[in-house]
C-alpha cells in the first residue's frame, strides 16, 4: 500500500473508531438531524455530540447546512452507504454471531461448506 494511502486509511478508520461517532453515523443514516435531536436520541450531552461531529464533518463523513438558527447534519451516503454495504457483507459472512468474529477453525468449516455447495450446484 502506498504511504499516502496508508495515512489516509488511518485517518479514515481512526475517525470512525469511536462509539459515539459510529452511533451518530448510524443515526444519520435514517435522515438529517440537528444536534439536539442527535443528543436526545443517543442520550448524550449536546457538547459531546458537537465535539464528535467535528471530525466527522472534517473527513466529510457528514455534511451540515444552516437552517435558520441551527445546523442540520446529514450523512455522506456516497461514501458511507457503500461502506455500510461492505461491512454488512463482511459481518454476514465472517461475523454471523452478532459481532463475534469466526475463529480459524470456523473459517475452515465455512470454506468446506462453500466448496460443497459450489460442487453440488455445478452438478445440477
Amino acid at each position: 500500500m502506498k504511504q499516502n494511502l496508508s495515512k489516509t486509511c488511518y485517518q479514515f478508520f481512526s475517525t470512525l473508531a469511536n462509539p459515539t461517532r459510529l452511533a451518530i453515523v448510524e443515526l444519520l443514516s435514517d435522515g438529517p438531524k440537528n444536534v439536539t435531536e442527535i443528543s436526545r436520541s443517543l442520550g448524550q450531552e449536546q457538547s459531546m455530540i458537537s465535539h464528535n461531529l467535528k471530525p466527522l464533518e472534517r473527513c466529510r463523513f457528514v455534511f451540515s447546512e444552516r437552517r435558520k438558527r441551527e445546523h442540520v447534519y446529514y450523512l455522506n451516503k456516497e461514501t458511507l452507504g457503500n461502506l455500510f454495504k461492505i461491512f454488512s457483507y463482511h459481518a454476514e459472512k465472517y461475523c454471523p454471531t452478532e459481532g463475534k468474529c469466526l475463529t480459524a477453525k470456523d473459517l475452515r468449516e465455512l470454506k468446506k461448506e462453500d466448496a460443497s455447495a459450489a460442487f453440488y450446484l455445478n452438478r445440477h
